[in-house]
């Protein structure tokens, strides 16, 4: 800290230990809220980039970890969204709040399942999915509460087969999915296209900004797009004959 010139600030240890709490809680508030917005735009036909942008242009919100997406995952903002509420009810106040974060992150995780059922049915026997990103963010191997781990189970319950790549955590992968008869874990993005009918972005890798769209139109069964992390322009990926459905936006 000292190296860096970050402040230290001196505090009470239950102060220290509920700033903590309270920080995380509120980045995951902040996470969750966008979620919800973005519901609120696939409903009413607005954009969700355009919503965020007039947002966040006032210096009073600003746009730092206001990203619509799949959820958030990992050990920290759940496990500190968990440690307030229990806190919170062992003093007998219900902290509606917090709970309303963790029930819209749980329902958003499976917001491109919905999408899935919406254009494809909800029977998907014989259907074969490309899951791109399984750790719960870039830059990680963490699969902990990672959104993947939702998405992949649910459509695996609903009748189909998912292939899967992450850059990084493939090795916690078969840890979760390894004797799933369901899953088949790739060893790049594009092996995961052979014979499927969509592909879904659920972790927002460099590695999958600028993908080759020629190369995967060749590749897939059908060319439909999830994108679960508004990687890719709509009106660029749908001019090279892919249907495209994003979060909050069309």
């Amino acid at each position: 800290f000292c190296r860096t010139n970050d402040r230290i600030l001196i505090m009470g240890i239950r102060s220290a230990e509920m700033s903590k709490y309270a920080a995380n809680s509120f980045l995951a508030t902040k996470i969750s809220f966008i979620n919800e917005i973005s519901r609120l735009c696939d409903a009413y036909d607005a954009d969700i980039a355009e919503v965020r942008n007039g947002m966040c242009s006032d210096s009073r919100i600003g746009y730092k970890f206001i990203f619509p997406g799949v959820g958030y995952g990992g050990s920290c903002f759940p496990k500190d969204i968990k440690a307030l509420i229990n806190m919170s009810r062992k003093v007998g106040y219900e902290p509606r709040i917090l709970t309303a974060v963790e029930e819209v992150n749980s329902e958003q995780k499976k917001v491109l399942v919905e999408k899935v059922k919406a254009h494809f049915g909800k029977n998907l026997k014989g259907k074969t999915f490309a899951v791109w990103g399984l750790a719960f963010k870039p830059q990680t191997d963490d699969m902990r509460e990672a959104p993947s781990v939702v998405i992949i189970n649910e459509l695996i319950a609903m009748g189909a087969t998912v292939k899967a790549y992450d850059p990084v955590a493939m090795q916690e992968a078969k840890k979760v999915f390894g004797n799933n008869n369901s899953v088949t874990l790739c060893a790049d993005e594009y092996e995961t296209l052979k014979d499927a009918v969509a592909m879904l972005l659920i972790t927002e890798w460099h590695q999958f900004r600028y993908p080759d769209f020629e190369r995967m139109s060749k590749i897939m069964r059908q060319k439909v797009i999830f994108d679960g992390r508004n990687q890719y322009n709509p009106k660029a990926v749908k001019e090279m004959g892919f249907t495209y459905y994003g979060i909050g936006r069309r």
